[in-house]
């Protein structure tokens, strides 16, 4: 079992730039492919931006270029590097981690994950 836990939200104006930070920890050898999703205020859930095992990285068009994933293998953390960000941004951001090692058209949806942390509160400011 894997286990996940968020850091790194908070309150920034637009135009400001946050990181976030995921600690994986269990059974972390399993962990093939991770990945950041978000749920705004009356919205679903949204995947963000993924990354396999080998580094690979793919984002939604609403972030790319905007924001950054990374992650230190010797750390068990993930991170998402959040620049430029904008009100519609705000949310509340989960990482997640799969076994699979999948990395195409489904690697932004939720069900591809089976592990989730807790989440971290992001809120952008006009």
């Amino acid at each position: 079992q894997v286990q996940l836990q968020e850091s790194g939200g908070g309150s920034v104006q637009a135009g400001g730039s946050l990181r976030l930070s995921c600690a994986s920890s269990g059974y972390t050898s399993n962990i093939s492919n991770m990945a950041w999703f978000r749920r705004a205020p009356g919205k679903g859930r949204e995947g963000v931006a993924a990354i396999d095992s080998d580094g690979a990285s793919i984002y939604a068009t609403s972030v790319k270029g905007r924001f950054t994933i990374s992650k230190d293998n010797a750390e068990n953390t993930l991170y998402l590097q959040m620049d430029s960000l904008k009100p519609e941004d705000t949310a509340t951001y989960y990482c997640a981690a799969s076994r699979s090692r999948y990395f195409g058209d489904y690697t932004l949806q939720d069900f591809a994950y089976a592990s989730w942390g807790q989440g971290t509160q992001v809120t952008v400011s006009s």
